[in-house]
């Protein structure tokens, strides 16, 4: 039996599909030029510091510079500088650290009474590369010390200098964010009830698997733009920060097995097994979320889910190529994802976090627009049952949509179903 719950996908025009698309890039346009035009997102704070030979004789003491809740996270960071040009060097380091955090009164309780041992790899090529010394996921204090020692680098006469970094984010850009998050927070609810509203006239087993899947991304698109984000600037604790880690990569796990299922759904009509169509994408999915941290092992098992993804979109578009319906439904997807993904690529390059809150946002309300029933599906339902029609009942991705129809007017389609619908009740 064939889904009653049809898309507004099926009666868009030509017209209908540029006017979405560029109503897409409008709405993703403002979100990049709050970006470019906002605040940046990391404020540095140089110390450098003489060496004149004494690294040898005491542990570097650096004072940051006075922190707030806004601030969010606290990185120090060091570049060594040699005083040969042509030395190339990689080696691992080992360091002391010691943190402590001042507060109000100027004492310097502990943060923590055990002295760090950090290993870090020392890669120079005419320029060394950063090394991360210290992070802070949240900041309890107003202001830290920490000690810092480096023991193997005693052993290196060519080492000219060490300069210290202090990276955290911008207070202002902190709070841009968070009315940047809340707004997205208001319009996701919106946007789900209105989803979650066109479709309440239609039994849940009748809904198509866009449908289905749409109605579980966009709650997990509301946790991901996370409305207890501001408790991370009113309680000292990792929790808040944990919860919107866990948050956002819940979403983008969602995300990526949604490609998956879709792809591989669209052609397989009937009962999806969990066993034999779930279980091997919620596999590899779960990999990539655990490998995040494994460099060598996430590529593999990102190579893999995108080879898998390609062998599912070739193969579908081959097989429903000639189903104008299906058709239609791999394009828009395919289409609209490519892009997300091009733009994906160029934010994470910038990086421009913002925006990739914006492109995610508007590319599930794109989604959630066309995936939504149009005004007029309850009546379309009835009439596919309507033996009169039983042309449109071939498959649960039956209408007449097709390169003669794509210019017509919906009111010209309801016409000719009128005319369908007076000449099977004369008969």
């Amino acid at each position: 039996m064939p889904p009653l719950a049809p898309m507004r996908l099926y009666t868009l025009s030509k017209r209908h599909f540029v006017l979405v698309f560029v109503v897409f890039f409008i709405c993703f346009g403002l979100t990049v030029f709050i970006g470019i035009a906002g605040p940046n997102v990391i404020e540095t704070s140089v110390a450098r510091t003489d060496l004149n030979n004494s690294l040898k004789l005491k542990p570097f003491n650096l004072s940051s510079p006075p922190l707030s809740t806004y601030n969010q996270q606290l990185w120090l960071t060091c570049v060594v500088e040699l005083d040969q040009h042509d030395v190339s060097l990689k080696r691992n380091v080992t360091m002391t650290v010691k943190v402590l955090g001042v507060v109000k009164d100027g004492s310097t309780p502990y943060v923590n009474n055990q002295v760090h041992n950090r290993t870090r790899l020392l890669s120079c090529a005419q320029k060394c590369s950063e090394i991360i010394v210290a992070h802070l996921g949240y900041l309890n204090y107003t202001q830290y010390n920490i000690f810092v020692s480096f023991e193997d680098l005693n052993k290196l006469t060519y080492v000219k200098n060490i300069t210290f970094t202090w990276k955290t984010y911008n207070p202002t850009f902190s709070q841009v964010e968070i009315w940047f998050r809340f707004v997205f927070v208001v319009l996701t609810f919106m946007v789900t009830c209105l989803f979650a509203h066109s479709l309440r006239k239609f039994s849940m087993r009748d809904w198509g698997i866009e449908q289905k899947w749409m109605s579980i991304l966009l709650p997990l698109l509301l946790l991901y733009n996370d409305p207890f984000f501001p408790l991370s600037f009113l309680v000292n604790s990792w929790f808040p920060g944990m919860l919107d880690d866990l948050f956002q990569s819940l979403f983008l796990c969602a995300l990526l097995l949604f490609w998956l299922c879709v792809y591989h759904g669209i052609r397989v009509q009937g009962e999806r097994k969990c066993l034999t169509f779930y279980l091997p994408k919620l596999f590899i999915v779960g990999l990539l979320w655990l490998a995040s941290g494994m460099k060598i092992f996430f590529l593999v098992v990102a190579t893999t889910y995108i080879l898998y993804l390609l062998f599912l979109i070739v193969r579908a578009c081959s097989e429903l190529r000639n189903m104008p319906y299906v058709d239609l439904r791999l394009k828009f997807l395919t289409a609209l994802t490519f892009i997300v993904l091009v733009i994906s690529i160029v934010i994470l390059y910038l990086p421009e976090f913002l925006s990739f809150y914006g492109l995610l946002n508007f590319y599930l309300y794109t989604l959630a627009f066309v995936y939504s029933p149009s005004k007029n599906a309850l009546y379309e339902s009835q009439l596919k049952d309507n033996p009169a029609f039983s042309m449109l009942n071939d498959s649960d991705d039956d209408v007449i949509y097709g390169s003669d129809y794509e210019e017509m007017p919906l009111q010209n389609g309801q016409a000719i179903r009128a005319k369908y619908k007076e000449e099977s009740d004369s008969d």
